[in-house]
């Protein structure tokens, strides 16, 4: 990645041609009965790094919980996509605005293997210094991660969940471990990051 501060939109005109379409992403298959949508946030910092926002959810919640994972939820009968949805849940989690956001496009859906959830993420630009209002009931905790970090960050690495030891691709910055459905979707935003000379 380069020193050089990137303007949003010279971020925006490298990324957004490695992206899919929310139409192209809409019809790949993917395991999950319930369908969900993700906001995968970026910004360029006035140093010129590229940053990942994400959210701890709240350990009272019933599923994943306390686990670092994008904005985003289950796709409403309200929603006009799942687009949509993703700009809808940010802006409850995290009162990232929805006109603040730009949507550059699609990564491919991934399936939460216990929830049986098909995870749709999209890619949108925002301003860095937001003020995060995170909601008291679902976030625990706003994160800012740097790109390069989570990148060096990453592992195979031997979990146990519910009892149960695995290995499986994770992410580690200081002491915050990003594993399943958001490490696949970090591992695809990054081949994508570096397609475009931004990783």
């Amino acid at each position: 990645m380069s020193s050089e501060p990137l303007s949003r939109a010279e971020l925006a005109g490298a990324l957004a041609p490695e992206l899919l379409s929310a139409e192209t992403a809409a019809t790949l298959p993917v395991r999950g009965r319930k369908k969900a949508g993700v906001l995968v946030p970026l910004f360029a910092s006035d140093e010129g790094s590229l940053s990942i926002v994400m959210t701890r959810r709240g350990e009272n919640l019933r599923r994943h919980a306390g686990e670092l994972s994008f904005p985003g939820g289950r796709l409403d009968e309200e929603d006009a996509n799942l687009s949509s949805t993703a700009l809808r849940e940010a802006h409850e989690e995290i009162g990232l605005a929805p006109r603040s956001v730009e949507l550059l496009g699609a990564l491919p859906p991934t399936p939460t293997i216990a929830t049986g959830y098909a995870v749709h993420p999209f890619v949108g630009l925002i301003d860095p210094g937001q003020e995060w209002v995170r909601s008291q009931r679902e976030v625990a905790s706003v994160h800012e991660f740097d790109v390069a970090q989570l990148l060096a960050g990453y592992g195979r690495r031997r979990i146990k969940r519910r009892g149960i030891g695995f290995t499986t691709d994770t992410y580690v910055v200081d002491d915050q471990l990003v594993w399943g459905a958001t490490a696949r979707i970090l591992g695809d935003l990054f081949t994508r990051l570096g397609a475009a000379g931004l990783s």
